[in-house]
């Protein structure tokens, strides 16, 4: 079985190298299932950015890490964001960015 690819939007890729180890190793592996088409262990859609998109939910001791992704488009998953959650809802802030993110992926069939 191959992969599907990963696809860093913006910093992304630096937010979740900036999650602590057993946090950044965690998240690692639940992207890895995506890659294989299965579900993270703990996850949820995230609506407020588009339809298809969700959130990997990954906490350890005494913090809430997320990585806001989209495993639905055939040709890569998106990962539009990866942060450390400060409170209990997901700030106005992280949302925009993830939907900015989102509105900038390179659709097929998209006039350029």
């Amino acid at each position: 079985m191959t992969l599907k690819p990963v696809v860093w939007m913006g910093s992304s890729k630096a937010g979740l190298l900036a999650f602590p180890d057993e946090a950044r190793r965690d998240a690692g592996y639940q992207l890895e299932k995506v890659q294989r088409g299965l579900d993270p262990s703990d996850w949820k859609a995230l609506i407020t950015v588009s339809a298809g998109v969700r959130e990997i939910r990954i906490r350890d001791m005494s913090n809430a890490f997320r990585v806001i992704y989209l495993p639905t488009q055939a040709e890569a998953i998106y990962v539009l964001h990866c942060f450390q959650k400060q409170a209990q809802r997901t700030s106005h802030r992280d949302v925009q960015l993830a939907t900015r993110r989102f509105k900038a992926i390179p659709w097929p069939g998209r006039p350029k």
